[in-house]
């Protein structure tokens, strides 16, 4: 085989063998993840958990933010462009076909070497039809429709992460303003009560039977009371802005949000199941969005890597057109100005392998980092899975804990009261278990709040709020 023969077949082997690397499909597997086994089956109406908790109000209140909340709306409107930039993707993969009219007027030189001899100023008029498309023989077009398919997906599974914290911060907020509203009204009846004290301790002061430090302890526990009651109204009023803003109103209503109650938080609490699975369910990988959300992102990032790498080799354009062309407008369509051709070229890099190889790293680094935004979903999942269980459980004990404490001082409160009116104890240990049993009071109702919110961060965190069957048929629904 002589030199140049041999140079030639290297060059081939070497073409070859880079159209096989380059053609070679980069598989969108996902990352190994060790996971616990799971303990529980799959939770009754997790799909729509909120309505579990026997509250119209509170259903209202999620039901008007999944329809008007902004980031809602700003979620669905990045799933409008993905949809977008998937059909231009698509059709990428089909012929264009385009219409061009033109007119054009020139004049000639008279001073040149060639004098053109026809007349000095001409007129051109084009019209007709042409139509290119691009042959995908190494897969580009198709990796690119892929990978916005992928990207579609994505963020059509980031709107129902958005959407499922969205009710659990709405339920969120709504029992803290609940809880807040229970606060209120103890503050306000033990207001009544502390003032009541001071009456009586003003007939006693009046009648000599106790001296002023009674009195004066008695005004500086109502003082103290009375201390509390604007930090819960204010408390109140952002609560109730907080949800104004969630449910997506106006700025008017924001500013002077009205907030319609319920049922208080006791009674709402009273027909709470609280009993749900204790363990893992099994399905907590398909049933959080935001993992669905990073899965469908490292696809999307394997087709780029193909895309990327299908820029090695030459592009098969083919082009036609068919028109007229002629230099009076009146006889452009008539059959001696008919025109056509038809076209195919390569196009091939050479210079610009490096910037091509530099688009493929950039490529294949994204998939890197799509495989670690991935396992990092699933760390996040299962740890929020863990800590919603434990708070869970815990949540049930403490109120358990501060009911039976809230009784005790009941029965505290009712005998110290017996022994200063008989004249066995001061009026100092009266006040201090009123103050014990208002603390309680108020631990009591945000135990009561904590076991709610509780099991909101569970049903969240379980992946609760939306629903795989419906998602996968409005997917499949032709658009």
């Amino acid at each position: 085989m002589s030199s140049a023969k041999w140079k030639l077949a290297k060059i081939a082997i070497i073409a070859a063998a880079a159209a096989l690397n380059a053609c070679a499909s980069t598989e969108p597997r996902l990352p190994a993840v060790d996971l616990p086994a799971p303990t529980a089956t799959h939770i009754a109406g997790i799909e729509r958990w909120w309505t579990q908790f026997s509250e119209p109000q509170l259903t209202t209140l999620i039901e008007e933010a999944l329809a008007a909340n902004l980031d809602l709306r700003l979620a669905v409107s990045r799933i409008d462009e993905a949809r977008a930039n998937l059909r231009l993707a698509r059709s990428n993969l089909y012929p264009s076909l385009d219409a061009d009219v033109g007119a054009r007027r020139a004049r000639n030189s008279q001073s040149t070497e060639f004098v053109f001899p026809g007349p000095q100023i001409t007129n051109s008029y084009t019209a007709g039809l042409q139509v290119a498309y691009e042959v995908d023989l190494w897969g580009r077009l198709a990796s690119g429709r892929n990978a916005a398919q992928a990207e579609l997906l994505a963020t059509r599974y980031g709107a129902e992460t958005v959407r499922t914290a969205l009710a659990a911060q709405i339920a969120l907020t709504y029992f803290s303003l609940r809880a807040l509203d229970a606060e209120l009204q103890i503050a306000r009846d033990t207001l009544g009560t502390r003032a009541e004290n001071i009456k009586l301790q003003k007939q006693r002061f009046d009648a000599g039977l106790v001296g002023e430090y009674e009195l004066r302890l008695s005004e500086a526990e109502r003082s103290s009371v009375a201390a509390v009651i604007p930090a819960l109204e204010r408390a109140i009023a952002q609560s109730e802005a907080a949800l104004a803003v969630l449910a997506g109103r106006s700025a008017r209503d924001v500013y002077t949000p009205v907030v319609a109650r319920g049922k208080d938080l006791a009674t709402i609490a009273g027909a709470t199941s609280t009993e749900v699975p204790s363990g893992l369910p099994a399905d907590l990988l398909a049933r959080r969005p935001d993992i669905r959300q990073a899965e469908a992102s490292l696809v999307s990032a394997s087709a780029r890597i193909d895309e990327a790498r299908a820029q090695y080799f030459p592009s098969l354009i083919l082009t036609g057109r068919f028109g007229g062309e002629s230099a009076d407008l009146s006889d452009l369509f008539s059959a001696p100005a008919r025109v056509w051709s038809i076209a195919g070229s390569l196009l091939q890099p050479i210079i610009g392998a490096a910037r091509i190889g530099s688009q493929v790293d950039a490529a294949t680094a994204r998939r890197n980092q799509a495989e670690v935004g991935y396992v990092q979903a699933v760390q996040a999942a299962f740890r929020d899975a863990h800590n919603a269980l434990v708070a869970h459980r815990a949540a049930r004990e403490i109120f358990v804990a501060q009911d039976e404490r809230r009784s005790q001082l009941i029965d505290a409160l009712r005998l110290s009261d017996l022994r200063y009116r008989s004249g066995y104890s001061s009026f100092i240990d009266v006040l201090d278990n009123q103050r014990n049993l208002l603390d309680a009071e108020r631990a009591r109702v945000n135990a009561l709040r904590d076991r709610q919110t509780a099991l909101v961060d569970l049903y969240k965190a379980l992946g609760g709020g939306w629903s795989p069957e419906v998602f996968a048929q409005t997917e499949s629904s032709p658009r």
